[in-house]
């Protein structure tokens, strides 16, 4: 194959090159609240989420870089979704992070090299551009939670989660060399297509996949490879905590399919029981340990395990006993849950930066407590953000779970209707921490009575936000049938 093909990365490209723009246009910005960067970046971001939700649109589906890169309508989904919930981050954090000395070039380069590295995973048709990409996101992550240095605790989170995150990528790229090994070959489709052929060594192979799920797993924050997710959480400016919780759960889910969908789909009996363990043991995890945590956000890196846990049970439930009829339906619920989590994770760590302010974190439940007294509006949006992550109806969270278990159901397997009803009972277990939350800003005093003061543009996007769950929950069926699309317009199916 000689075929390059640089039109289909127009996009990366122009991400690319604006990064490179930004950072220099930076070094001449005066203006404390760097306008002209902000913007920059912001105008960069809409650009490329256009193009890619133009591209979905269309359908596009093309194969460029010699095979390297294939540009479907899941990537472009997940691409240009992935870079309009980065706007939004950049756009509620900008208050925080000037309060914090943290509004620098920096912020605004590392998130747009951040979302290429997201770029990339998403098209990747190799195992070395997976990784690449991964490590392109991964690094550009470590630098943002480090940002604040001379914050201790800051500092901490970044070494955990460098250490912690470069083993991960160990455990993947020594599962991918086995995976290399067995089929003589690191493009997805050629390794598929050994696969189906049958000439693959089976030791090796089944050596190799038990490293690649692992380090899926890590990436996903699923249990038990979740050690990090709290301490990160919890450890870094809630602006990055925000960062790390949104587009790259989006670019895990893509590398996800692409490697043991795309790629391995023959061993779907084998990594399929690898999920179900991983996503039993995130939602026993995720729900029970939630409830002992008073710092709101290591509650919700507890949540966001959980939320992983439900997402995997989606990912395990798309082929029965060696038939993949129900994979598209199975794998479409993961992608909905996975993109209206991303969503409401936008909205519910927003809500923290809101009630944080100068020389104060709001970082502790009791921090929430009688928000309802100063601003019933604000308290209602987080309601809605809270039910959702709880499943509760009408908030779209509701409808993401039942998508879930309907997909299990449908298997018609036994096992299957036993793991619904454990997910039930445990998402029960899980309400108890959320529903905490709402109680404290509906029932309880506030500690202080100071007015909330935020700029229009962070009010208007996170009532935006609260509506937008709320809405999606009544008719779920626009983006449902989106996710769908998109599932079926990839080079899986």
């Amino acid at each position: 194959m000689t075929y390059m093909n640089w039109s289909a990365m127009t996009p990366e490209l122009l991400l690319l090159g604006m990064a490179l723009v930004v950072s220099m246009v930076d070094l001449w910005v005066k203006d404390p609240g760097r306008r002209p960067t902000y913007w920059l970046t912001q105008l960069t971001l809409l650009a490329v989420a256009a193009l890619h939700l133009w591209k979905f649109h269309k359908g596009y589906t093309v194969v460029a870089m010699q095979g390297l890169v294939g540009t479907d309508p899941m990537s472009h989904l997940l691409a240009g979704l992935s870079a309009l919930v980065t706007a939004g981050v950049l756009l509620l954090s900008r208050p925080y992070a000037q309060a914090r000395e943290m509004l620098k070039g920096e912020l605004f380069t590392l998130s747009l090299f951040m979302l290429l590295g997201v770029c990339i995973m998403v098209s990747a048709r190799h195992f070395l551009v997976i990784y690449l990409g991964l490590e392109l996101m991964s690094l550009s992550l470590y630098a943002l939670v480090a940002l604040r240095r001379d914050h201790a605790v800051s500092t901490e989170a970044a070494m955990k989660y460098f250490v912690l995150g470069a083993l991960a990528s160990g455990f993947l790229l020594y599962g991918l060399s086995m995976m290399y090994g067995a089929t003589g070959s690191l493009s997805i489709p050629q390794v598929f297509a050994a696969l189906s052929a049958g000439q693959v060594n089976q030791g090796v192979l089944v050596f190799g996949l038990v490293f690649i799920v692992s380090g899926l797993a890590f990436k996903l924050g699923a249990a038990p490879f979740h050690m990090w997710v709290p301490d990160v959480y919890q450890g870094a400016p809630t602006a990055v905590t925000l960062l790390i919780g949104t587009a790259p759960k989006l670019a895990a889910f893509a590398i996800t399919v692409r490697l043991l969908v795309e790629g391995l789909f023959t061993l779907a009996v084998d990594w399929q029981q690898m999920l179900l363990v991983l996503s039993v043991m995130s939602l026993i995890v995720g729900n029970v340990v939630a409830i002992a945590q008073t710092n709101i956000k290591r509650m919700l890196a507890y949540s966001t395990i959980a939320q992983m846990g439900f997402m995997l049970l989606g990912l395990a439930s798309g082929v029965v006993k060696g038939d993949g009829q129900l994979a598209p339906n199975a794998y479409s619920s993961a992608l909905f849950y996975a993109v209206t989590y991303v969503f409401t994770t936008l909205g519910s760590f927003g809500m923290v930066m809101l009630l944080a302010r100068q020389g104060h974190e709001a970082e502790q439940l009791q921090d929430f407590a009688g928000l309802a007294q100063r601003s019933p509006w604000y308290a209602l949006v987080m309601t809605i953000l809270i039910f959702s992550l709880a499943g509760i109806p009408p908030t779209v969270g509701f409808y993401a779970k039942l998508s879930i278990l309907q997909a299990m159901i449908a298997t018609q397997d036994p096992l299957y209707y036993q793991l619904a009803v454990l997910a039930v009972l445990l998402s029960l277990v899980g309400a108890y921490y959320y529903l905490r939350v709402i109680k404290l800003m509906w029932f309880d005093a506030p500690a202080e009575r100071q007015a909330i003061q935020a700029p229009w543009d962070v009010r208007a996007l996170l009532s935006f936000n609260g509506v937008a769950v709320l809405a999606l929950g009544i008719l779920p069926a626009g983006l449902m049938e989106v996710c769908k699309q998109a599932i079926l317009g990839s080079s899986s199916f």
